[in-house]
């Protein structure tokens, strides 16, 4: 139509050109001039031309539509001896064997969800009114944690492998759990226990706060030139031959780390025994006793033959020590850390 409309106007523009040219051929003839000078009005009409590109049109922006998040359950999980279980949803009936685990799950929420704890796990103080199956020393009560219906029982170190097959024999779902040896390990503990409870959230601040406190401990530690020679006493039934703490044992980590020498650690073994003549050469300039609670004292400390030389008794550094705060590989370890830093420095921590 266009094209149409074009061509129309050029043939009537070149008609009034030709127009315009006749006039002036004839202006003799007083017609012809009359014709010429009336003015011409040529109506004209705007013409667009058609192009071969095509038309854009906006398109019309649509809001994503939001994809539901895949039910991550089933999950399968590995414990720390290598074996696999398969958990339908987080565990909802559990009982523990251990106090590190018990303690970890109330630290992370999950408190609610025991159903079951041996005999000696008694932090904290509301773990009291959950059912005991009793104690670990001896057979394992496995009837007792049968008739508690778990659908997961989560064993500490504590637990040997014999043991974890025999519960599984009776149809229970096992978890076990290694000691960690430093708070990296925790970390992965807490992490472990609360993807198995759901408490992933609550672990992760938790861990937060845990690794603040040691990292505190740790900045104020990193100025020490000097650090105290330190014998931890574990257990002294054999005055001439107590047991103390070696290499490779979180108590071990925590000494070093709150700026103190464990003289245990020259000793073969984690937990091993050691000669009162050792003791008294090494020289300790504290002793912690975390034996304190079984009736041990600074002053029975001081009476062991040829003790009363040693710097720590002559100085009075023998110290009564709460042993639950380094010997359950739980949440409470940092309390330990912060406690041996401020005996160890007391002119460094309020």
């Amino acid at each position: 139509m266009y094209n149409r409309r074009l061509l129309i106007y050029l043939g009537l523009t070149i008609a009034i050109m030709f127009s315009l040219a006749a006039c002036d051929g004839q202006s003799d003839d007083p017609a012809t001039v009359d014709v010429a000078t009336e003015p011409m009005q040529v109506e004209t009409e705007l013409v667009q031309v058609e192009t071969d590109e095509p038309e854009v049109v906006p398109e019309e922006t649509q809001e994503p539509v939001p994809t539901e998040e895949p039910d991550p359950w089933p999950k399968e999980f590995t414990d720390g001896s290598g074996r696999s279980i398969t958990l339908e949803a987080p565990a909802t009936q559990i009982v523990t064997l251990g106090s590190s685990v018990l303690e970890s799950l109330f630290a992370i929420g999950a408190g609610d969800q025991v159903v079951g704890r041996e005999e000696f796990s008694t932090y904290p103080e509301e773990a009291l009114e959950v059912p005991s199956v009793g104690s670990l020393w001896g057979d394992l009560p496995a009837e007792a944690i049968v008739a508690l219906e778990p659908d997961l029982v989560i064993a500490a170190e504590i637990i040997s492998p014999e043991q974890v097959a025999a519960l599984e024999d009776l149809g229970l779902f096992v978890f076990w759990q290694a000691n960690p040896i430093d708070f990296e390990g925790l970390y992965v503990n807490l992490r472990e226990l609360a993807e198995l409870s759901g408490h992933e959230s609550e672990a992760e601040e938790l861990i937060q706060s845990i690794s603040e406190r040691v990292a505190a401990v740790t900045a104020v530690i990193e100025t020490v030139s000097e650090k105290p020679a330190v014998f931890y006493e574990l257990d002294a039934t054999d005055p001439g031959n107590p047991y103390t703490v070696g290499s490779g044992t979180f108590i071990d980590t925590l000494i070093t780390m709150a700026g103190g020498v464990n003289i245990g650690a020259v000793l073969d073994g984690e937990y091993a025994m050691i000669s009162s003549e050792e003791v008294i050469v090494q020289n300790p300039d504290v002793i912690l006793l975390s034996d304190a609670p079984y009736g041990i004292t600074p002053e029975s400390v001081a009476a062991r033959p040829g003790w009363d030389v040693i710097a720590a008794v002559v100085n009075g550094q023998v110290l009564p020590f709460d042993p639950f705060l380094v010997s359950v590989p739980g949440p409470r370890l940092v309390d330990g850390l912060e406690e041996m830093a401020r005996l160890f420095h007391p002119d460094l921590f309020e």
